[in-house]
């Protein structure tokens, strides 16, 4: 019943959002392409990394890196019209013109390491279910790795990165099917359950777990996309959208830990960041394999959604200097240097790093930007201050998930 019941949910919302007239919207196109950043595995490795660390507080620590997420989302909103209003009218050579290109670097960077993170996911998640013997399974894990990243590349050679890019969006629906059916799977399990107590792990907060909390920030991480899609939207949908996808995203995060409670202690001994297999089958077999198939196709997809973004950035922060082909054979070579010489948890807090450093740069803009316009008043700059010193602490505290 559970596995029937998820199936149907996973094919009617695949369908709508396939074929229905809403996904056809500017507000939809607009909310999807954040929405697809945000939502990659990060949903199925923080139950057990979270569970873990604190128990059954799991939920309110999801909560809280949520609620940092959404306000480091608010600084970059406000980037998005009042940064994007002033760039115009600066020379080259401005101090504000400087700092907004070294945000850009930095999330450049930032995207060439979140593509070796989406896919060391993605490759733990495919060798999850296969008979690779442990001794071999890391290096397994970074030869499918490289091998991705260097088609990847020699995609964009031929002039078809294009039509990779619309398949990633597209692939957008398969993977909220697949996450409703999930969601729709546990709900049914709840609702079947005998009513026997739950054998809950006691909660664990401490300041020795903030470290960790910080290290998740990039499973909650994607929003930013919104501040770079001028060219095709306007700067209040893109406002608009950016929160939509913030506010969905943040009710799947929380709705799936929540369902997740009754296995929270077998999410404590969880091995590896693809534990999440084992404990779906508990509820029910088929529920592994949707967790297989969502986790794959949406780590391919973000990973070819950054390494676009990643040779974007750096062709336009060379001025066109950089040609399209050596910018992403740029950013490939750190993507596998990060594949090699990181282990699937600490790429994690690496890449939380940087994107927190990205994000403690747009905080600083934000807040140079509100001193020389007079935009947003004290209030907000008190604001812009505190989420660049949280990003800052981020930065140089976050920990590795194995830690």
């Amino acid at each position: 019943m559970i596995g029937i019941a998820a199936i149907i949910v996973a094919l009617i919302v695949t369908a709508f959002l396939s074929f229905g007239r809403f996904p056809r919207s500017e507000a939809w196109r607009a909310t999807v392409t954040p929405l697809a950043s945000i939502i990659g595995s990060g949903f199925l490795i923080c139950g057990p990394l979270l569970a873990k660390e604190f128990g059954s507080a799991a939920i309110l620590a999801m909560a809280a890196l949520l609620a940092i997420a959404y306000a480091v989302g608010a600084v970059v909103r406000f980037n998005i019209v009042h940064v994007e209003n002033v760039a115009p009218t600066l020379s080259l050579h401005d101090p504000m013109a400087w700092a907004m290109r070294a945000a850009q670097v930095m999330l450049a960077i930032a995207y060439a390491v979140s593509v070796a993170y989406y896919l060391k996911l993605l490759a733990e998640f495919t060798l999850k279910p296969l008979p690779v013997p442990a001794e071999w399974h890391g290096l397994v894990a970074n030869i499918i790795v490289t091998i991705i990243i260097l088609i990847l590349t020699a995609l964009t050679f031929s002039g078809d990165i294009r039509k990779i890019e619309h398949a990633a969006h597209a692939s957008v629906s398969v993977k909220l099917g697949i996450i409703a059916g999930l969601l729709v799977g546990l709900g049914a399990w709840w609702a079947m359950r005998t009513g026997a107590p739950l054998m809950l792990p006691p909660a664990q907060l401490s300041p020795s777990g903030i470290p960790l909390l910080l290290g998740l920030l990039i499973t909650v991480q994607g929003f930013e996309t919104s501040r770079y899609m001028g060219d095709h939207y306007s700067q209040a949908i893109r406002v608009r959208t950016m929160r939509y996808a913030q506010c969905l995203s943040s009710a799947i995060y929380l709705a799936f830990l929540a369902l997740l409670t009754p296995f929270l202690s077998e999410a404590q001994h969880a091995e590896g960041v693809a534990g999440i297999l084992d404990i779906m089958k508990l509820v029910a077999p088929i529920l592994g394999i949707f967790v297989l198939i969502g986790a794959v196709s949406s780590q391919l997809s973000a990973a070819i959604a950054d390494s676009i973004g990643s040779g974007g950035l750096m062709v336009e922060v060379s001025r066109r200097k950089l040609s399209v082909r050596n910018a992403f054979i740029a950013a490939s070579a750190l993507s596998i240097a990060v594949v090699w010489l990181t282990n699937p948890f600490s790429v994690i807090a690496l890449s939380s790093r940087a994107f927190a450093l990205f994000y403690a740069m747009q905080a600083v803009l934000a807040l140079w930007v509100s001193f020389r316009t007079g935009a947003g008043g004290r209030a907000a700059q008190a604001g812009f201050a505190l989420v660049g010193l949280v990003c800052i602490v981020a930065a140089l505290a976050g920990a590795p998930a194995e830690g």
